[in-house]
């Protein structure tokens, strides 16, 4: 197979990828969210010149060449590039043998069963909980995950009290029930604070508790993961890591009870299906970041219908266009339904997702081709 076209169809939010093989056989990927105008630049600059044209045998040995071409910039941008490339030809050899991309890994399609995810801290502890709940009436979900202090916070909360009130206000809020409930403190704590909430938190059955810590800092996270070992919690982290030596130090020193890599950020399938596969010899579960309705908790789907140490659920935002507005009309078929808290992986071929030409009208749009 060889690539004789690659397209974006970006704005600063998010950016889609479609590659043509030289059958005029199509896919669709998407670089990472955020700045994804920046990161189409970087894919026709740094990732497109080392893939079009090439014979692809080896679809990892393929953008593992990229990341050794482009070795002096070995950084996230380059990771998300490729990782929009990659997704996009998943979906291409898919749809080329009429079978969803879960297949192609060695899955099946079927339900998963997701979690809400929060993405909120501007919400008081009582109205979180109350979305909380509807959202359990309204389409079943069985567990949540809330933000607790600050992002990236050097110990301080997004105000004062706020972790201290919503810790109990959504225990309460399900008591009784059995719902699993998750926290993400996204960095915020040193680790003695970081201990102090763990313990609060597995007091009031919370059993997944996220990026404690600086996620740059192994050592205290590792140092929090040990000191809560013999609690009903588990600590988790990774989703910003795209490095694979971080990713195998990580693992080896057991920083974390629950591996998070996020497939956009970490460069694609393959490079996600590495770490899997690293967390599933340290006999650990993987439980990716997927923070957005943009293609990445598709891709996490398909992932997850085919590893053997998926974790328990799917994240799922929970967060509509008052807080992502630039998720407004990018799907021409709505791959994202929730019914009785589980999602679906359907049997059609590839992502089973089309792009809605209204949005790719607004898009900045630009193309490498090979030469003829």
């Amino acid at each position: 197979m060889r690539l004789v076209k690659i397209e974006t169809f970006a704005n600063e939010f998010v950016g889609f990828v479609r590659v043509t093989d030289e059958a005029g056989q199509t896919g669709w990927g998407q670089v990472s969210t955020y700045h994804s105008d920046v990161t189409a630049e970087i894919l026709h600059r740094q990732v497109a010149p080392h893939v079009l044209g090439l014979e692809i045998v080896d679809q990892d040995d393929c953008f593992a060449r990229v990341f050794e071409r482009e070795h002096k910039f070995p950084g996230s941008y380059l990771c998300r590039a490729v990782g929009g490339v990659e997704t996009a030809l998943w979906d291409l050899r898919g749809k080329a043998d009429g079978v969803p991309v879960t297949v192609l890994l060695g899955g099946t399609p079927g339900r998963l069963r997701a979690y809400a995810s929060s993405m909120k801290r501007d919400i008081t502890p009582e109205d979180e909980a109350e979305r909380f709940r509807r959202l359990r009436g309204e389409y079943g979900f069985s567990a949540f995950k809330y933000r607790i202090g600050a992002e990236c916070g050097r110990g301080q909360d997004e105000w004062k009290g706020r972790t201290e009130a919503i810790i109990p206000a959504i225990a309460n809020a399900f008591r009784g029930e059995d719902v699993s409930m998750l926290a993400d403190a996204n960095s915020c704590y040193a680790p003695e604070a970081a201990i102090h909430y763990g313990h609060m938190l597995a007091d009031h059955g919370v059993s997944h508790y996220e990026e404690p810590c600086p996620y740059w800092e192994l050592d205290e996270t590792r140092e929090v993961t040990q000191a809560l070992a013999d609690l009903p919690i588990d600590v988790t982290g990774g989703e910003q890591d795209c490095f694979m030596p971080v990713w195998k130090h990580l693992i080896d020193m057991r920083a974390v009870d629950i591996a998070q890599p996020d497939i956009l950020y970490l460069g694609g399938i393959g490079r996600t299906l590495e770490v899997a596969r690293m967390a599933e010899a340290a006999g650990l579960p993987v439980t990716p970041h997927a923070a957005n309705l943009g293609l990445v908790t598709l891709f996490t789907m398909h992932l997850l219908r085919a590893i053997p140490n998926a974790g328990k659920y799917l994240e799922f935002s929970i967060e509509g266009l008052d807080y992502y507005p630039w998720q407004n009309g990018l799907y021409a078929n709505d791959p994202y339904r929730i019914h009785d808290g589980m999602a679906t992986v359907t049997d059609a071929p590839g992502w089973g997702v089309e792009i809605a030409p209204e949005w790719l009208a607004k898009s900045i749009y630009k193309s490498s081709e090979v030469d003829a």
